[in-house]
């Protein structure tokens, strides 16, 4: 009997389950009968372990997970790209930082990616907010090389070994962006790609694919994952966090948040306010502070039977 061997789920379709090993071989299994039994279902992204019973592999265990997402249906997710265009469609401030909350919150690192970069000079002023607070942030035109280079680059040396999703609205080009870096996802075409054997996405299911795969360097460690439907989070459908946790979601908050006049401070329009004095004095950009007093008024009418 071969050993029990732990790897990484990297696809789920109909109750059947691909699980990649670091040797990077891959099989095709079912769960066992008992996890099913438990409610827990595997969700792409699990380290999970899998045992040859009578010579067919099983999915017998789910190791602990980092995090879990609802939408897409993902565990255990180190980075996302957070995809915005400078133009056609414009930008909005309020849904780049929705969805860079929710990362916050789960311990997922945002990296954002502005596209469309030579269309408008807004591209320059996101990237300048963004990098006020201390996001990774990354500008590509479509003619020019250096910006996909540079953020194909960052993946590679800065996010490996992580699990990455990529995120945004519709028509911000995501899958132009990943197809630019790693042109074996092949992720417009309708054909199946030769090269890694799938087909374009008809279904909200997720891939995840290994960087070793997608890059020339077969060393490389990490697995991006193709996330279809994954664009903006709608508050009225998922519940993330409470407006007590909001604050903690926005990283440049942090140095001002235990010097305000009140201690049940919400940071919203209070007197003695660090967090209002900062932005008023440009030490904060107003945009954020405006995303976050939106997400509070949100969150304050949501009730907890909801």
């Amino acid at each position: 009997m071969e050993k029990a061997k732990q790897g990484r789920l990297v696809r789920g379709v109909g109750g059947l389950y691909e699980v990649y090993f670091s040797d990077t071989t891959r099989v095709e299994c079912k769960a066992r009968g008992a996890l099913r039994n438990k409610g827990c279902k595997p969700l792409i992204g699990d380290l999970v372990t899998v045992q040859w019973e009578m010579q067919n592999p099983v999915l017998t265990e789910i190791l602990p997970r980092k995090n879990e997402l609802i939408r897409p249906a993902m565990a255990n997710l180190d980075v996302l790209l957070i995809v915005t265009a400078a133009a056609s469609p414009a930008p909005s401030f309020l849904l780049l930082d929705k969805l860079i909350t929710v990362a916050e919150f789960h311990k997922i690192a945002p990296v954002i990616v502005i596209t469309k970069a030579d269309l408008h000079g807004e591209a320059e002023h996101l990237k300048a907010v963004y990098s006020q607070c201390g996001f990774p942030v990354f500008t590509v035109e479509a003619a020019q090389p250096q910006g996909i280079c540079a953020l194909r680059q960052y993946l590679q040396t800065e996010c490996a070994g992580c699990v990455m999703a990529v995120a945004g609205s519709s028509g911000v080009g995501k899958s132009t962006l990943l197809n630019r870096m790693f042109p074996k996802l092949m992720l417009q075409t309708g054909e199946v790609s030769r090269k890694i054997e799938r087909g374009k996405h008809t279904t909200r299911s997720v891939d995840l694919y290994p960087m070793a795969m997608l890059c020339e360097e077969k060393t490389q460690s990490g697995f991006l994952a193709d996330t279809p439907g994954f664009g903006m989070l709608d508050f009225a459908q998922f519940d993330f966090y409470t407006k007590e946790d909001l604050p903690y979601t926005f990283r440049e908050f942090a140095p001002y948040l235990q010097k305000c006049r009140y201690a049940d401070c919400t940071h919203v329009r209070e007197d003695g306010c660090a967090v209002i004095q900062a932005v008023q004095e440009g030490r904060l950009p107003k945009e954020r502070h405006d995303s976050f007093v939106n997400l509070y008024e949100t969150l304050k009418s949501k009730r907890p039977w909801h």
